[in-house]
């Protein structure tokens, strides 16, 4: 189990993250893009979202950090583009966290499978903190 680092940028993450690779000597990053992802109907991918990074992270001395561009038309406010992403191998252990954290808060998207999680959600809690929730960690 952990509690990452998830920080958002705007249009300029593959840029930070091979910046921080650098800086800290890691493995240049896998970078996923919005258009490699499974196309969802119901939902189009806009032009300008395909070659924006949908994911990608980087192990900084011990440390789990995490890397998205904002999908276009999401608010983006810098010093505020940062969440705590909770990895768990536990689904009744995510759930509980889930539900405790959501009381006074605001839900983003209730937990539910996506196509690199058996259970995926976030949230902001009453105290205004951005959470993710992933049921293990995917290696893409």
């Amino acid at each position: 189990m952990s509690v990452d680092v998830y920080l958002n940028f705007n249009g300029n993450c593959r840029e930070a993250a091979t910046f921080y690779a650098e800086v800290f000597g890691t493995e240049a990053p896998k970078l996923m893009t919005f258009g490699e992802a499974p196309p969802n109907p119901e939902y189009p991918l806009p032009e300008e979202a395909k070659n924006l990074i949908m994911h990608t992270r980087l192990q900084i001395h011990g440390s789990n950090v995490m890397f998205s561009d904002v999908f276009p038309g999401m608010p983006f406010v810098e010093g505020n583009n940062i969440s705590l992403s909770l990895v768990i191998d536990s689904l009744e252990d995510l759930q509980s966290a889930f539900n405790k954290l959501q009381v006074g808060g605001k839900v983003m998207m209730e937990l539910q499978e996506t196509f690199w999680s058996k259970a995926y959600g976030s949230l902001t809690d009453k105290f205004g903190i951005h959470w993710q929730f992933n049921l293990g960690i995917n290696e893409f």
